[in-house]
């Protein structure tokens, strides 16, 4: 567990192994966060699905114009509030990892110049998936996220 920790996050990413720490974590997000978003669907408060939508709304707004600390504000908000609406503390307690995940790609650049538009739709959708409680897809939509987050790192951070 000392590996999941916010600290030793940011430090192995700081390190010449930033490409497979990214990864490693990236793999551990996309076994974890189609099921959180599956569950936030079942379980997510009125309040947490207004969230949801307020951080969607936020990245939509901030996905061009090279605004990525902005973007970064909300994407990071969107994930910690799909794995806590999902009930699962277990779950929940992974938003710091997450966190270092996201934060990482966008201060090493291993992010593009604007975030993938279809990325940016998906989150939109998921907050969608989740407010009107469809938790297949939810997590379809979050698995193609994740997947697609995979996929940059091939090409940014091979």
């Amino acid at each position: 567990m000392e590996r999941l920790r916010p600290q030793v996050i940011r430090w192995r990413l700081a390190g010449a192994d930033r490409p497979q720490q990214l990864r490693s974590l990236t793999v551990l997000r996309s076994a974890v966060e189609p099921i959180a978003a599956g569950l936030a669907a079942k379980f997510a408060t009125a309040e947490q699905c207004a969230e949801l939508t307020e951080c969607a709304i936020g990245m939509v707004a901030n996905s061009r114009g090279h605004q990525l600390e902005a973007y970064l504000v909300h994407d990071v908000a969107f994930h910690r509030v799909i794995l806590t609406a999902s009930g699962n503390e277990m779950f929940a307690r992974l938003g710091d990892v997450v966190t270092e995940v996201l934060a990482g790609r966008t201060h090493h650049e291993v992010m593009f110049e604007d975030p993938d538009p279809a990325a940016v739709t998906l989150h939109v959708q998921v907050a969608e998936a989740v407010r009107e409680g469809d938790a297949v897809r939810a997590e379809t939509l979050t698995r193609e996220i994740t997947v697609g987050a995979l996929q940059e790192l091939d090409i940014l951070a091979p």
